[in-house]
């Protein structure tokens, strides 16, 4: 026995709720209560979007304004991105087509793999890495400034007034962007393919539209408008959410780029995988 008397025995920690502790991890051991908050939470702000959405009346100038914002913020990065994906993509295919003796399949793989994957993936990116961490950051500074403390106490919503036009914002964007990257990647990989690996100008345009079509290029636009959702949604909630002035803004469009990755890929793979078996 010490000085201080016999030790003492530390007590099972319990159950409480969705917390759950678990003892010899750390001081306070694993902690499942804040990430099923975490996620309770954005649950609750993705339910309260969908039903402000319908409500009047519709922040018709703040959906425009952020709309131009958004798309201001990501066109650069877009155009920058798509371009070098694209040519590596086909630069890879063009490749393997050379090596299996179907060169002439250029424009085909072109097709395929920038109208399926590369052109919502890239500006989904660009949307949740640009344009979402710019909507929380603005949302956090109002946040930790009070404002949205003023907004409610002037009798309006934060979600009507200030969540769903920047979510409708964020997917229409996506959707214009998903466009764009489209006929820019297509563009990228023509010019990549007849003047650097010498294909048949008239081969690659006739087999463009071998493997993909319409319904391939709706299933792009879907995959946009459901990541730059996603994008939208993460981004208000993790910003209205912020706490711990300057610093809390930080983490929070930290977390925003994490978080939205991960659930932009996710959601790649499930509407990829719920298509392709269509």
């Amino acid at each position: 026995m010490s000085a201080n008397g016999p030790p003492k025995t530390e007590r099972n920690s319990p159950i409480s709720g969705w917390g759950i502790q678990v003892d010899g991890l750390g001081k306070g051991g694993v902690v499942l209560r804040k990430p099923a908050a975490a996620i309770g939470g954005f649950y609750a702000t993705s339910l309260d979007s969908v039903r402000f959405a319908f409500r009047r009346p519709f922040q018709v100038r703040e959906f425009v304004r952020q709309s131009w914002f958004i798309a201001g913020v990501c066109l650069a990065p877009t155009l920058l991105m798509s371009i070098p994906f694209c040519v590596i993509t086909v630069f890879q295919l063009n490749q393997l087509l050379i090596e299996l003796g179907g060169a002439d399949l250029s424009g085909a793989g072109a097709g395929l793999g920038v109208v399926r994957e590369i052109a919502p993936l890239v500006s989904a990116l660009v949307v949740a890495g640009s344009g979402a961490t710019a909507i929380c950051a603005d949302l956090g500074a109002r946040k930790i400034r009070e404002e949205i403390d003023a907004v409610r106490t002037l009798g309006l919503h934060p979600v009507h007034r200030l969540v769903v036009p920047r979510v409708l914002a964020a997917t229409v964007v996506a959707l214009c962007l998903n466009g764009m990257v489209t006929l820019v990647g297509l563009l990228a990989g023509y010019v990549f393919s007849v003047y650097v690996q010498h294909a048949s100008p008239g081969l690659f345009m006739a087999n463009l539209t071998l493997l993909v079509g319409p319904k391939d290029f709706l299933v792009s636009e879907f995959k946009a408008a459901v990541f730059g959702l996603l994008a939208g949604l993460v981004a208000c909630h993790l910003g209205l959410t912020a706490k711990g002035g300057p610093k809390g803004v930080g983490d929070a469009v930290n977390q925003t780029v994490v978080c939205g990755f991960l659930l932009l890929f996710l959601a790649n793979s499930l509407i990829t995988a719920l298509f392709l078996r269509s």
